[in-house]
């Protein structure tokens, strides 16, 4: 969440640098402010209140050894402890609705982004060159049917529309990707973590996907008790609350995590004639990389995990281009985001396999995520986090870049040590 004395300083600043994120949050950040003035007003009356009890109750003693009258303190008493509840009530009201409409704002963006939104994107650099064919080539999907690296149709047939099953080749291959993105983050001394698959609200709130986005993840209910788990739409959504409500020490920043888990999301909403096969899904594998630092390091973090991901990509062989968002297509909880974009000849465009992000202190906020200096300061750590990568996008990619006249697909050969050595995969 934003910090309360950042919007109390400048809150038409902070106005204009929501409205660049294309939202309107005037009214609510006015309301912030009316709430932490009456929060403010409410635990002062408390505190004063508290303070004259103390002191009429130390006074009650005295009073009855002198034989005075003590019915007019204990009237006073009452008085006091019907408005300290009453003050009580007020401030769990004020607290709440505190709460949450801080909890609604987004994150800031960083003020080099351009205002508006996905039209304003800018792309920065290009690598390689768009591939080309001398025949007419393939969709993916044909060739994953043709190959039998997919089974679409018993995909759907055990989980809906939206879902796919990796067969034979295709497995191994999905695989093959999956180690290739694990050995390279470990060569960099990346931590490998394996987190639960299933989280508590807690989890989503922290890194910034609850409660606006709660109603866009697979719930689950548990029949034993009152408690809900929903299960991850990324790895991001664990590896934001590994210390949430902690103190690190600043000899341990930064911290560098990668993770791999299956994604789930419900996607709502339609999917364009484009589309059709694996490009967009439920449920999707992914790698995610995910950083800790001190607020002073999170620019050169940010660079770090950006040329990790288009190590990635150009390992693999493909053209693509890095593209920083402007302020309106970066997620909310983010302040700044790249994207790496890379061409599915199919699909007549660029289409991201990465997006490398960072939220500043916007998560360590909301999840109490702090570190101590060596001068025993303490402060919100920054946190940051990449695709490092998905493979929904990078597998029909891959297939239809590398295939050949005669249907089948040549294997990149950052992946053949994991296939036993094959170079080509070609139809039985």
């Amino acid at each position: 969440m934003l910090d309360i004395k950042r919007i109390k300083e400048n809150p038409e600043a902070v106005k204009a640098g929501l409205r660049a994120k294309e939202c309107d949050c005037d009214a609510t950040v006015d309301r912030i402010l009316e709430l932490d003035a009456q929060r403010r007003a409410l635990i002062a009356d408390t505190e004063a209140r508290k303070a004259r009890q103390n002191k009429v109750s130390k006074e009650i003693p005295a009073m009855k050894k002198a034989g005075k009258d003590v019915a007019p303190i204990f009237a006073e008493m009452a008085e006091l402890k019907a408005g300290l509840a009453e003050d009580a009530a007020k401030l769990d009201a004020v607290l709440a609705e505190y709460r949450t409409a801080m909890l609604s704002l987004p994150n800031l963006p960083d003020p080099d982004l351009a205002p508006g939104g996905k039209e304003n994107n800018q792309p920065l650099r290009y690598f390689g060159e768009p591939h080309q064919f001398d025949f007419p080539p393939k969709h993916h999907v044909d060739l994953c049917l043709d190959l039998g690296l997919i089974d679409y149709e018993r995909g759907t047939k055990l989980a809906g529309s939206g879902f796919w099953m990796y067969t034979g080749m295709g497995a191994r291959l999905e695989w093959a990707l999956l180690n290739y993105f694990i050995d390279t983050h470990v060569a960099d001394g990346y931590e490998f973590i394996l987190p639960p698959h299933m989280l508590e609200y807690q989890c989503g709130e922290t890194a910034g996907q609850f409660p606006k986005f709660a109603d866009e993840v697979y719930k689950i209910a548990n029949p034993t008790d009152d408690r809900v788990h929903y299960m991850l739409p990324t790895a991001e959504a664990a590896l934001a609350s590994v210390y949430r409500d902690e103190i690190l020490a600043e000899k341990d920043l930064p911290k560098k995590f990668f993770s791999y888990t299956p994604c789930f999301r419900r996607e709502a909403g339609s999917h364009r004639a484009d589309e059709r096969g694996m490009v967009r899904g439920h449920q999707f594998n992914k790698v995610e990389m995910f950083q800790f630092t001190r607020p002073e390091d999170s620019d050169a973090a940010f660079d770090e995990l950006v040329a990790k991901a288009e190590n990635l990509v150009k390992g693999l062989g493909f053209h693509f281009r890095t593209v920083k968002l402007a302020a309106g297509d970066c997620s909310a909880s983010m302040a700044r985001t790249y994207d790496i974009e890379i061409q599915i000849p199919s699909m007549n465009g660029y289409k991201e396999v990465s997006s490398v992000s960072n939220a500043r202190d916007y998560q360590a906020r909301r999840g109490n995520i702090r570190f101590r200096r060596e001068d025993g300061k303490i402060e919100y750590v920054h946190t940051l986090n990449g695709s490092g990568l998905a493979t929904s996008r990078i597998f029909p990619a891959m297939v239809e870049q590398n295939q050949l006249a005669d249907g089948s697909i040549v294997v990149p050969e950052c992946l053949r040590k994991y296939l036993g050595g094959i170079e080509r995969i070609e139809k039985k």
